[in-house]
């Protein structure tokens, strides 16, 4: 059964004895997925023609336009997208995730890049996707009881795949009213709790206030960048590591191990850098998925930005440390510089720290540029000097705008908002191209 073989050859302890091994075994991989899935992908046999297998590391990339461009032939089964995105909308407006074509199930993205993106996953791949996922993201055996909670925008038949024997899963809908799901979750009383980090947030702060008593083994941030404010509040509130999901469209790209850190799932896929600052570790990844073959993921170019961790984790695997995911490479923002006439890029993670070092008193925050020369910044804090807070962060954004050799942007304050609903939260975007 595809499931439990998935389930034990993850689990166990893997076999390379050095990071050279396991690329290896990587090539190999990927090389005897491309001889099976290229004759059978009518746009890679022709975007890939007379190119050698062995040299796939440099073949040409994708991206999601790409991909949808061209879903009809890159597909291996025929789906067309017309189809596959009039059933994924039904899906969405009837709340009725089950129907599927040619027994495939049909997802359809958020949207948050502008571009809503469809992923096509087989019944095959769906039980490998489920032994994965419980691999290694379950906090203990798969053949003791559990109760997973999972709140998202959409349900899928691919999440549904993981509810096995003992294993009880629960879907609970982001369009549900607030005080319903947490009604429901307190009686549901899950032993892992996985959510986008804006609702574990809302869910934290109805423990900490009471409200519910919810006694979690496992708390799982998805579906969006983690904040340190909110993984802090949410640490407090179930006294646990905030563990991590990385996963999209393009495949089940990372989780986090015992010590909370992310790696990159190397036994999945294989993730190529695309170095935007080498000296600051930061990439975004090229991913190629050798266990997808009904929708072929080939050396992606995904618009992440993610920074490499720059210490051995402790764990002591050998996949690939992330230190952090900063959000979209479309959520760059850029200054006027002060020696060019050339706007320069400014990575959310230099934001994100000159504004939560600024006030203790900060809970939560959002940044988002219009224009350039322009920053609007919605601030929720406990602090009663709004003015002397302003004053904190204006100073924290002059230096590090003096750092990099740029103007400091006009800030426009604004009060924070962010109530409960099915769109990703976004700390830190950039609103115009």
């Amino acid at each position: 059964m595809p499931f439990i073989f998935q389930y034990i050859k993850l689990s166990k302890p893997t076999s390379w004895a050095s990071r050279t091994d396991l690329v290896t075994w990587q090539d190999h991989q990927v090389q005897s997925f491309l001889q099976k899935v290229l004759p059978q992908s009518p746009f890679y046999r022709k975007y890939y023609e007379h190119l050698s297998i062995e040299e796939w590391q440099s073949f040409p990339t994708i991206n999601k336009s790409i991909m949808m461009d061209h879903f009809d032939t890159l597909n291996t089964i025929g789906i067309k997208k017309k189809e596959a995105f009039k059933l994924a909308l039904q899906a969405e407006q009837t709340r009725n995730f089950t129907p599927m074509i040619k027994r495939t199930t049909i997802g359809l993205s958020s949207g948050t890049s502008g571009n809503r993106g469809l992923f096509l996953v087989s019944e095959k791949e769906r039980m490998m996707w489920a032994g994965s996922i419980l691999a290694k993201v379950l906090p203990r055996s798969i053949f003791g009881k559990h109760r997973i909670a999972f709140f998202l925008r959409a349900n899928s038949n691919l999440y549904n795949s993981v509810a096995h024997g003992r294993i009880t899963f629960r879907f609970f809908d982001l369009l549900t009213p607030l005080i319903q799901n947490l009604k429901e979750l307190n009686h549901f009383q899950p032993t892992s709790l996985i959510a986008p980090p804006s609702m574990l947030r809302f869910i934290a702060e109805a423990q900490l206030a009471g409200s519910i008593q919810l006694q979690p083994e496992k708390v799982i941030s998805v579906a969006e960048v983690l904040d340190p404010l909110d993984e802090r509040v949410i640490r407090r509130a179930f006294g646990t590591i905030v563990h991590q999901v990385y996963q999209c469209t393009e495949g089940f790209i990372a989780t986090t191990c015992a010590h909370g850190t992310l790696h990159i799932n190397e036994d999945l896929l294989v993730v190529q850098k695309n170095f935007l600052d080498k000296r600051l570790r930061k990439f975004t990844p090229i991913i190629t998925d050798f266990s997808r073959y009904t929708q072929p993921i080939i050396r992606y170019d995904l618009n992440d930005i993610l920074t490499e961790r720059a210490d051995p984790c402790p764990c002591g695997s050998l996949h690939l440390a992330i230190e952090q995911i900063e959000g979209r490479q479309d959520d760059l923002l850029y200054f006027k510089g002060l020696d060019t006439d050339t706007p320069i890029p400014v990575f959310p993670d230099f934001i994100r720290r000159a504004l939560i070092t600024a006030d203790e008193q900060i809970t939560a925050y959002q940044v988002i540029q219009h224009r350039l020369g322009h920053i609007e910044i919605h601030i929720q804090s406990s602090n009663p000097d709004p003015v002397k807070l302003q004053q904190k962060i204006q100073i924290n954004i002059d230096a590090l705008c003096q750092s990099i050799k740029v103007e400091s942007p006009i800030i426009a304050w604004e009060a924070y908002q962010h109530p409960p609903s099915i769109h990703k939260l976004r700390r830190i975007k950039r609103m115009y191209a």
